[in-house]
Protein backbone atom coordinates (compact mmCIF):
# COMPACT_ATOMS: atom_id res chain seq x y z
CA UNK A 1 0.00 0.00 0.00
CA UNK A 2 1.18 3.53 -1.06
CA UNK A 3 -0.18 6.56 1.18
CA UNK A 4 0.60 8.97 -1.56
CA UNK A 5 -0.67 12.10 0.52
CA UNK A 6 -2.53 13.18 3.71
CA UNK A 7 -5.03 16.19 3.74
CA UNK A 8 -5.04 16.93 7.53
CA UNK A 9 -8.33 19.07 7.57
CA UNK A 10 -11.42 18.89 4.89
CA UNK A 11 -14.43 20.90 5.73
CA UNK A 12 -15.79 19.61 2.56
CA UNK A 13 -14.88 16.03 1.47
CA UNK A 14 -16.92 14.24 4.42
CA UNK A 15 -20.81 15.83 4.44
CA UNK A 16 -21.27 16.67 8.42
CA UNK A 17 -18.24 16.19 9.49
CA UNK A 18 -14.55 17.82 10.31
CA UNK A 19 -12.16 15.20 8.35
CA UNK A 20 -8.77 14.05 7.13
CA UNK A 21 -8.18 12.91 3.80
CA UNK A 22 -5.78 10.03 3.51
CA UNK A 23 -4.74 9.34 -0.66
CA UNK A 24 -4.10 5.69 -1.78
CA UNK A 25 -1.99 5.99 -5.03
CA UNK A 26 -2.93 3.31 -8.00
CA UNK A 27 -5.56 3.09 -9.87
CA UNK A 28 -7.34 0.58 -12.19
CA UNK A 29 -8.92 3.79 -14.63
CA UNK A 30 -7.04 6.50 -16.76
CA UNK A 31 -9.75 8.34 -17.06
CA UNK A 32 -7.93 11.44 -19.03
CA UNK A 33 -9.11 14.32 -17.28
CA UNK A 34 -8.17 13.46 -13.66
CA UNK A 35 -6.23 15.65 -11.94
CA UNK A 36 -4.47 13.32 -9.70
CA UNK A 37 -2.35 11.70 -12.33
CA UNK A 38 0.16 11.30 -9.09
CA UNK A 39 -1.47 8.80 -7.96
CA UNK A 40 -2.20 6.90 -11.01
CA UNK A 41 0.74 6.96 -13.63
CA UNK A 42 3.29 4.52 -12.29
CA UNK A 43 6.27 7.05 -12.62
CA UNK A 44 4.80 9.72 -11.31
CA UNK A 45 3.58 7.59 -7.77
CA UNK A 46 7.48 6.24 -7.81
CA UNK A 47 8.42 10.20 -7.68
CA UNK A 48 5.65 11.49 -5.42
CA UNK A 49 6.65 11.99 -1.97
CA UNK A 50 4.85 8.73 0.37
CA UNK A 51 3.72 9.07 3.86
CA UNK A 52 4.23 6.16 6.03
CA UNK A 53 1.37 4.66 8.14
CA UNK A 54 3.24 5.40 11.37
CA UNK A 55 2.90 8.60 10.10
CA UNK A 56 -0.46 8.79 9.25
CA UNK A 57 -1.55 7.24 12.61
CA UNK A 58 0.53 9.40 14.68
CA UNK A 59 -1.40 12.06 13.41
CA UNK A 60 -4.74 10.63 13.59
CA UNK A 61 -3.91 9.55 17.17
CA UNK A 62 -3.39 13.54 18.05
CA UNK A 63 -6.66 14.47 16.85
CA UNK A 64 -8.80 12.13 18.19
CA UNK A 65 -11.56 14.20 19.71
CA UNK A 66 -10.97 16.96 16.98
CA UNK A 67 -11.91 15.54 14.31
CA UNK A 68 -15.09 13.18 13.31
CA UNK A 69 -13.89 11.35 10.31
CA UNK A 70 -11.70 10.38 7.69
CA UNK A 71 -11.84 10.05 3.84
CA UNK A 72 -9.97 7.08 1.64
CA UNK A 73 -9.52 7.76 -1.85
CA UNK A 74 -7.10 7.44 -4.23
CA UNK A 75 -6.73 6.58 -6.77
CA UNK A 76 -9.33 3.59 -6.39
CA UNK A 77 -8.53 2.40 -2.88
CA UNK A 78 -10.54 -0.87 -3.51
CA UNK A 79 -7.44 -2.47 -5.54
CA UNK A 80 -5.30 -1.85 -2.42
CA UNK A 81 -4.85 -5.56 -0.12
CA UNK A 82 -4.66 -3.77 2.93
CA UNK A 83 -7.61 -1.94 2.75
CA UNK A 84 -9.59 -3.59 5.44
CA UNK A 85 -6.68 -3.69 7.77
CA UNK A 86 -6.07 0.18 7.35
CA UNK A 87 -9.72 0.76 7.78
CA UNK A 88 -9.96 -1.57 10.74
CA UNK A 89 -7.16 0.41 12.59
CA UNK A 90 -8.89 3.45 11.68
CA UNK A 91 -12.14 2.50 13.16
CA UNK A 92 -10.71 1.45 16.40
CA UNK A 93 -9.18 4.70 17.29
CA UNK A 94 -13.40 6.26 16.58
CA UNK A 95 -12.87 7.71 13.50
CA UNK A 96 -16.24 7.29 11.35
CA UNK A 97 -14.60 6.76 7.34
CA UNK A 98 -15.94 7.26 4.15
CA UNK A 99 -14.79 5.55 0.73
CA UNK A 100 -14.78 7.08 -2.70
CA UNK A 101 -14.48 4.66 -5.47
CA UNK A 102 -14.83 4.35 -8.94
CA UNK A 103 -17.39 1.84 -8.38
CA UNK A 104 -15.04 -1.35 -10.22
CA UNK A 105 -14.88 -4.04 -7.14
CA UNK A 106 -18.20 -3.92 -5.81
CA UNK A 107 -17.34 -7.77 -4.43
CA UNK A 108 -14.87 -5.20 -1.81
CA UNK A 109 -17.15 -2.70 -1.62
CA UNK A 110 -20.57 -4.98 -0.28
CA UNK A 111 -18.02 -6.57 2.02
CA UNK A 112 -16.95 -3.48 3.45
CA UNK A 113 -20.24 -2.63 4.20
CA UNK A 114 -21.45 -6.03 5.56
CA UNK A 115 -18.88 -5.61 7.97
CA UNK A 116 -19.26 -2.10 8.72
CA UNK A 117 -16.05 -0.50 8.01
CA UNK A 118 -16.86 2.36 5.74
CA UNK A 119 -20.21 4.22 7.26
CA UNK A 120 -20.28 6.51 3.80
CA UNK A 121 -19.53 5.87 0.36
CA UNK A 122 -19.16 8.15 -2.69
CA UNK A 123 -19.00 6.53 -6.29
CA UNK A 124 -18.12 8.34 -9.29
CA UNK A 125 -20.48 7.64 -12.37
CA UNK A 126 -18.05 8.33 -15.10
CA UNK A 127 -19.93 7.52 -18.08
CA UNK A 128 -23.34 6.38 -18.73
CA UNK A 129 -23.60 2.82 -18.10
CA UNK A 130 -23.17 2.00 -22.25
CA UNK A 131 -19.94 3.25 -22.21
CA UNK A 132 -18.40 1.58 -19.59
CA UNK A 133 -16.59 -1.63 -20.29
CA UNK A 134 -17.11 -3.46 -17.23
CA UNK A 135 -20.24 -2.31 -17.37
CA UNK A 136 -21.41 -5.00 -14.89
CA UNK A 137 -19.41 -4.35 -12.24
CA UNK A 138 -20.51 -0.78 -12.10
CA UNK A 139 -23.99 -1.75 -12.06
CA UNK A 140 -23.40 -3.73 -9.49
CA UNK A 141 -21.90 -1.54 -7.35
CA UNK A 142 -24.58 1.07 -7.83
CA UNK A 143 -27.38 -1.67 -6.79
CA UNK A 144 -25.45 -2.30 -3.39
CA UNK A 145 -25.94 1.30 -2.49
CA UNK A 146 -29.18 1.86 -3.29
CA UNK A 147 -30.24 -1.03 -1.00
CA UNK A 148 -29.55 1.93 1.43
CA UNK A 149 -27.53 0.14 4.02
CA UNK A 150 -25.08 2.72 4.24
CA UNK A 151 -24.98 6.59 3.49
CA UNK A 152 -23.98 7.08 -0.36
CA UNK A 153 -23.92 9.32 -2.83
CA UNK A 154 -23.38 9.45 -6.58
CA UNK A 155 -21.63 11.49 -8.39
CA UNK A 156 -20.00 12.81 -12.00
CA UNK A 157 -17.93 15.42 -12.87
CA UNK A 158 -19.25 16.96 -16.23
CA UNK A 159 -15.70 17.13 -18.49
CA UNK A 160 -16.86 19.32 -22.25
CA UNK A 161 -15.85 16.48 -24.76
CA UNK A 162 -16.82 13.52 -23.09
CA UNK A 163 -19.98 14.47 -21.53
CA UNK A 164 -22.84 16.98 -22.42
CA UNK A 165 -27.00 17.25 -21.06
CA UNK A 166 -28.06 14.56 -23.10
CA UNK A 167 -25.05 12.01 -21.07
CA UNK A 168 -25.75 13.22 -17.81
CA UNK A 169 -29.88 12.45 -18.20
CA UNK A 170 -28.69 9.00 -19.28
CA UNK A 171 -26.91 8.78 -16.28
CA UNK A 172 -29.84 9.94 -14.37
CA UNK A 173 -32.35 7.35 -15.45
CA UNK A 174 -29.45 5.02 -14.56
CA UNK A 175 -28.58 5.52 -10.77
CA UNK A 176 -31.70 7.74 -10.27
CA UNK A 177 -33.76 7.15 -6.84
CA UNK A 178 -35.89 8.23 -4.38
CA UNK A 179 -32.81 7.54 -1.94
CA UNK A 180 -30.36 8.88 -3.75
CA UNK A 181 -27.91 12.04 -3.45
CA UNK A 182 -26.40 12.84 -6.82
CA UNK A 183 -24.18 15.54 -7.62
CA UNK A 184 -22.67 17.07 -10.46
CA UNK A 185 -19.18 18.40 -10.89
CA UNK A 186 -17.60 21.27 -12.91
CA UNK A 187 -14.24 20.08 -14.69
CA UNK A 188 -11.11 21.02 -13.71
CA UNK A 189 -8.45 21.67 -16.13
CA UNK A 190 -5.21 21.31 -14.41
CA UNK A 191 -2.59 19.02 -14.24
CA UNK A 192 -4.84 16.12 -16.03
CA UNK A 193 -3.45 12.94 -16.83
CA UNK A 194 -3.89 13.94 -20.90
CA UNK A 195 -2.26 17.46 -20.94
CA UNK A 196 -4.29 18.14 -23.83
CA UNK A 197 -7.63 18.23 -21.19
CA UNK A 198 -6.20 21.18 -19.48
CA UNK A 199 -7.01 23.12 -22.73
CA UNK A 200 -10.51 22.32 -22.55
CA UNK A 201 -12.77 25.25 -21.13
CA UNK A 202 -15.57 24.11 -18.49
CA UNK A 203 -18.78 24.53 -19.12
CA UNK A 204 -20.50 27.57 -17.99
CA UNK A 205 -22.94 27.64 -14.69
CA UNK A 206 -25.73 28.38 -16.72
CA UNK A 207 -24.87 25.06 -18.57
CA UNK A 208 -24.90 23.30 -15.49
CA UNK A 209 -28.05 24.13 -13.72
CA UNK A 210 -29.70 23.72 -17.06
CA UNK A 211 -28.60 20.24 -16.64
CA UNK A 212 -29.33 20.61 -12.91
CA UNK A 213 -33.18 20.94 -13.52
CA UNK A 214 -33.24 18.96 -16.03
CA UNK A 215 -32.48 15.75 -13.93
CA UNK A 216 -33.46 16.80 -10.50
CA UNK A 217 -37.05 14.91 -10.49
CA UNK A 218 -34.71 11.56 -10.82
CA UNK A 219 -32.89 11.98 -7.34
CA UNK A 220 -33.66 12.69 -3.69
CA UNK A 221 -31.18 15.27 -3.82
CA UNK A 222 -29.62 17.11 -7.01
CA UNK A 223 -26.91 19.76 -6.64
CA UNK A 224 -23.66 20.99 -8.44
CA UNK A 225 -20.35 21.42 -6.61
Amino acid sequence: MIIAGLQKLTLIDYPGKLASTVFLAGCNFSCPWCYSSELVLPAKIKEHPKFSKKEVFQFLKEKKGLLEGVVICGGEPTLQKELKRLIKKIKKLGFSVKLDTNGSNPKILKSLIDKKLIDYVALDVKYPKEKYSNQEAIEESIEELKQGKIDFEFRTTVVPTVLEKKDILQIARWVGGENVKYYLQSFRPEKTLDPNFQKIKPYSSKYLLSIKKAIEPFFKTCEIR
